[in-house]
């Protein structure tokens, strides 16, 4: 199953397709789930083991914090563990970024700071989830909105750098560098050059961003993977695979859900993109 994974390209996860991919072989590479939606017992737990017995299936998630100051939660990675024992996923993955302090929780991904300090608790961390869940995770780049005033590191000499001392993975998220390279203008090709193409990249994010518009009259640029992929996207998307070779690439669409036969459509445009470098590879 897992080598299927790398032929098709996947979709997320999401309530209103459960029945349907449940009740029906959809023809698609791989499922993406978020790991927090599957914490504890339930028919939704129930749900995700039937899923990944038909499915291959990777875990994505959105609350453990990798850059909070104060240490990781230990029983959020607990649940990780039993999880992933369970369904045994391709790939976990977590975000460039954190949502918590102490006993405060932010629904949201923040930036971390790209200095000396912020990677080494990266880091800490990281090693620290890698060696309790055993196995490798994902890093996953963000969207950015704002840029702080003084660095130590690009975000791409960050990445590079957390991979070289941890040995994690990248999940290259490529809406996310078109959105901040809009927001903060930089060149978006130039980013994924930067990124080093040693097999470090390990899986694609494919996703619709919004456009929303200032009173200023500037425009900012939002992930809200509420759209289908854009030009732009693909156009980068295609240049990531010259530079990474064929990785296992997901749609994301998370908010104004369409039905399953417009994300599995969605899915197979990635699959066309796949095809000429599937073919260089054999």
């Amino acid at each position: 199953m897992q080598q299927h994974a790398l032929e098709q390209s996947g979709i997320g996860l999401r309530a209103p397709h459960m029945r349907e991919l449940l009740t029906t072989k959809v023809s698609i590479g791989f499922l993406e789930a978020h790991s927090e939606n599957y914490f504890g017992g339930g028919l939704a737990r129930k749900q995700i083991r039937k899923i990944a017995e038909m499915y291959p299936v990777t875990l994505h998630g959105v609350g453990l914090s990798l850059g909070r100051a104060d240490g990781l939660d230990q029983e959020h990675i607990n649940q990780i563990k039993s999880l992933a024992y369970e369904i045994n996923p391709i790939f976990i993955s977590e975000h460039l970024s954190w949502s918590g302090y102490s006993h405060s929780h932010v629904p949201d991904l923040l930036p971390i700071p790209f200095i000396n300090e912020a990677l080494n608790v990266f880091v800490d961390h990281v090693n620290e989830f890698q060696n309790k869940i055993g196995r490798q995770i994902l890093v996953e780049n963000p969207s950015n909105y704002l840029a702080f005033a003084k660095l130590n590191y690009t975000e791409t000499e960050f990445l590079n750098t957390l991979v070289d001392r941890t040995g994690c993975g990248l999940l290259l998220d490529i809406n996310n560098i078109a959105v901040s390279s809009y927001n903060l203008g930089y060149d978006p090709v130039a980013y994924i050059d930067k990124i080093k193409a040693d097999g470090r990249v390990k899986q694609f994010h494919l996703a619709g961003y919004q456009i929303n518009q200032l009173e200023n009259g500037e425009k900012v640029y939002l992930d809200t993977h509420g759209k289908p992929v854009y030009p732009e996207v693909w156009k980068l998307y295609t240049h990531a695979l010259h530079r990474f070779g064929v990785i296992p690439t997901l749609i994301e669409w998370d908010t104004d859900i369409p039905s399953l036969d417009i994300l599995v459509a969605e899915a197979a445009k990635a699959d066309k993109c796949l095809l000429p470098h599937k073919r260089k590879s054999q």
